[in-house]
């Protein structure tokens, strides 16, 4: 092979491997932007991962707070339904007490009649044997007569009071009789009412409990997405670092390979001087293609240095690229109105207490029962009312139920005829304290609510 063939199949050679040597490491830049682009799309997903489960966290701290509220009012009715048995069983007590008491009185009564009927009978001039008669009769001085006389009188006049005192004693017993009575009667609806709200209290309660389960498990799923995304990002995260590895070694082979087809042009123009010593006739022709064959393999190295830089770039710019991705992916009056606004901050806040709120510790810590509630929404607006469901009846003018209007209050039969009491909201809605839910906000029209709402609409003054 002639010298100049030589020189062109060593440039062509060289050419070659530059081509083959920047080529490859410019797909794989390529390669690292694409997954890099992954990881920023999934990056942007962790990010929204844990977001959410910070929300979820949120909600199962409150969830928590309205669960020891529940327990809290559970207890404290479960130590009022104790409470209300023991009276129950004590004013039974007192009730037996006094009907023997009554029955003991009216025996006594009954036998004191019988002697003043006999008694009485001795004072008719018609017949038989009359004791106070021959009293007096009997006298034998004029001064004893009159004695007789008015020992009869005040015999007549003693039994005549003592049968006094006996029917006011009976009228008095029978007086505590009817209000222990009542009293009886009025813990025994309190025991009803008590169980009644604590059944609701604790299918509230699994309610609750219910749906923080379902919270935990959407928790637990959403941490298993955020690892899954984390653990994918990092295998992205670790094909990125092995494609740089390969295109280092690709590029450290190929600049070796350069490096012994430099040594081997060398040698071949060394070659060509030793040429040029033995025949000076092709001197100049031999020296003219030595320099133009220095020539293009300079302008194959600047070559070289460009397709070097260019291949560098794909991979530089896809990081300001990610970079920006990740930062882009990151009623009717001011009264009535104040008190049916009031309470909306212990919706989904609260706890049905029976007695509740009428306190500072309740009411700072959501527990209301139905009137109680009302008279502090009220109370918010500057109006006192009673905290009772029969006073609340008197607590305004009654108005008819095609005449209701935001603020009348509503009244519903439950346990008894106006057990429960709310806030009328408009819409066929009112805003009260149910045992089931605490503070809420409920339909009036339809439903329960609906099957107990007994027409009473008042209208506070």
């Amino acid at each position: 092979m002639s010298l100049k063939k030589k020189l062109i199949v060593l440039n062509t050679t060289i050419m070659l491997g530059l081509g083959s040597a920047f080529a490859i490491p410019s797909v794989k830049a390529e390669s690292i932007s694409d997954i890099q682009s992954q990881r920023t799309g999934i990056q942007s997903d962790i990010s929204e991962a844990e977001q959410v489960i910070q929300e979820l966290k949120k909600e199962q701290t409150k969830m928590n707070s309205q669960i020891a509220q529940i327990e809290s009012a559970m207890k404290e009715n479960d130590q009022k339904i104790k409470d209300t048995k023991q009276e129950i069983k004590d004013t039974e007590k007192d009730i037996d007490s006094l009907k023997k008491e009554i029955k003991a009185l009216e025996e006594r009564i009954a036998k004191r009649e019988e002697v003043l009927k006999e008694r009485a009978l001795s004072f008719q001039e018609s017949g038989g044997d009359v004791e106070y008669l021959e009293v007096v009769l009997g006298s034998k001085s004029f001064g004893e007569f009159v004695n007789r006389v008015g020992a009869v009188a005040t015999i007549v006049e003693a039994d005549q009071q003592i049968l006094s005192e006996q029917e006011a004693d009976k009228a008095d017993l029978e007086k505590k009789q009817e209000t222990v009575e009542k009293k009886l009667q009025s813990l025994k609806d309190m025991e009803v009412e008590l169980k009644g709200m604590q059944s609701q209290i604790e299918d509230q309660k699994a309610e609750t409990v219910n749906m923080k389960a379902k919270i935990e498990k959407k928790e637990s799923e959403t941490e298993a997405l955020k690892q899954s995304l984390e653990n994918k990002d990092a295998g992205l995260e670790s094909q990125i670092a092995s494609i740089r590895e390969n295109i280092k070694k690709e590029e450290e082979r190929k600049a070796s390979e350069k490096a012994d087809l430099d040594r081997a042009a060398e040698e071949v123009n060394s070659s060509n001087s030793s040429s040029e010593e033995s025949s000076s006739s092709s001197s100049k022709e031999s020296t003219s293609s030595s320099k133009a064959e220095s020539s293009a393999s300079g302008s194959s190295k600047g070559e070289s240095s460009s397709k070097i830089s260019s291949a560098d770039k794909p991979a530089a710019a896809s990081k300001p690229a990610a970079s920006k991705t990740e930062s882009s992916s990151k009623p009717s009056s001011a009264n009535t109105g104040s008190a049916i606004t009031a309470g909306y901050k212990y919706i989904g806040n609260s706890t049905y207490k029976f007695g509740g709120g009428r306190t500072a510790s309740d009411i700072a810590n959501g527990l209301f029962d139905c009137s109680g509630f009302v008279a502090w929404a009220y109370k918010q607006a500057g109006v006192n009312l009673p905290a009772s469901t029969d006073a609340l009846k008197s607590a305004g003018r009654q108005v008819s139920k095609s005449q209701i209007q935001p603020g009348d209050l509503v009244f519903f039969n439950t346990y008894k005829t106006d057990g429960h009491v709310g806030i009328y909201v408009g819409g066929g809605k009112f805003i009260g304290s149910q045992s089931s839910t605490g503070v809420a906000i409920a339909n009036m029209e339809s439903g329960y609510w609906a099957g107990v709402f007994n027409g009473r609409v008042v209208r506070v003054n």
